[in-house]
């Protein structure tokens, strides 16, 4: 009698474990327009933040608080294996890859690992490229980095403060892959933890967050263009296309300043953004832009939360012509928050990968054409 009360009770327990990794998995059932697929492509990567791809197919992956780094090995096969590369690093949320170096943004220093690929298990300590960067406090202190067609290393310096002025901060800086010539070309940028290269126009767009504190529908979040070295995108006098700083009011900037070329939603926390260059979505995606937004904190319960979710910014002749929700489901019909989207990437295969600094994963979106 005891042993099959004992059969019974683990049984039970057995169902109701099933039941729970369904409701799990449940939760994370997305929006996506029809055709479209997602899936979790890595999981147990605590925090995962932005997202490189090495020149064999690894994928890195970074965190800020928890100061690790991941590599993915066959990252699109039926068995990836997670490996960590690298821990106690400072908030190293900024990666990406060149030459065949993963290059690493700390809160106050750049590190490059060579030869990643080939000394995954032990890559050893990093190389010194920046010894000191822009720092002034760990507010909007974490880096987002990247390297253009040429080579160049680009770093987002955010403000330290929700408004204030900050000199030397509030940047987007440009050098060589060693460090060297240093320069700043453009100013005026709160916090912008993500941006990307047009594939026709070579142009740099990028996103940032507007400031907190002046009500629920303002000011909105931005995704800008550098079309010329030298813009001032207006922080902290000017928020969006016009709307002047109350404590910075007198001074009359908005005239001054480039505005975004599409507001998005306030407070949304516009994270990583990309263009889509794959083959696998239908065309009409194709060089548009794809935008993690991280989600709202600080809304009333009345407005309801903006953020948590994938948008989509559709361009005509490189300018946009709308902004509208391609993956939704981080947060449920109650606002409970499910996940918070942070950066994007444009995989080998066309699919599109995301990371997810709540739940810990990334996921895959996948297309396949509805007979």
């Amino acid at each position: 009698m005891v042993l099959i009360v004992r059969v019974v009770a683990i049984s039970l327990l057995l169902q109701f474990c099933a039941w729970q990794v369904l409701a799990d998995e449940a939760d994370i059932g997305f929006d996506l327009p029809k055709g479209f697929t997602a899936t979790v492509l890595v999981r147990d990567v605590g925090k995962a933040r932005s997202l490189a791809l090495g020149e064999q197919g690894t994928l890195f992956i970074s965190t800020r608080g928890p100061g690790k780094l991941y590599a993915v090995t066959d990252a699109f096969s039926s068995a990836p294996q997670l490996i960590t590369i690298a821990t106690g690093l400072d908030m190293p949320n900024g990666i990406a890859f060149f030459d065949g170096a993963l290059y690493v943004a700390e809160l106050k220093r750049i590190v490059r690992y060579r030869n990643i690929e080939k000394n995954l298990e032990n890559p050893g300590e990093p190389e010194v490229v920046v010894a000191e960067l822009p720092f002034d406090g760990k507010l909007h202190a974490w880096k987002y980095i990247g390297f253009d067609s040429q080579g160049r290393l680009y770093v987002s310096i955010g403000a330290p403060c929700n408004i204030c002025e900050a000199s030397g901060l509030a940047v987007m800086l440009r050098m060589n892959a060693d460090g060297s010539e240093r320069e700043t070309i453009a100013r005026g940028i709160r916090n912008s933890v993500g941006f990307d290269w047009h594939p026709t126009t070579g142009e740099l767009w990028f996103t940032d967050n507007g400031r907190d504190m002046l009500g629920d529908e303002i000011p909105p979040d931005e995704l800008n263009r550098i079309h010329q070295e030298g813009l001032d995108f207006g922080f902290p006098y000017c928020h969006g296309v016009d709307i002047a700083d109350p404590k910075f009011s007198a001074l009359g900037h908005c005239s001054d300043a480039t505005p975004p070329v599409q507001n998005l939603d306030p407070h949304a926390a516009a994270l990583g953004m990309r263009f889509y260059t794959g083959s696998m979505f239908p065309a009409e995606y194709h060089q548009q832009v794809f935008i993690a937004e991280h989600g709202s904190w600080n809304r009333s319960k009345s407005a309801g939360k903006t953020g948590y979710r994938i948008s989509l910014v559709r361009l005509n002749k490189n300018h946009p012509v709308s902004y509208e929700p391609f993956m939704e489901g981080f947060m449920n019909a109650d606002q409970k928050v499910l996940g918070r989207p942070v950066d994007l990437l444009v995989a080998p295969d066309g699919s599109l990968l995301v990371s997810d600094d709540k739940r810990g994963v990334v996921y895959r979106v996948t297309y396949h054409e509805e007979g």
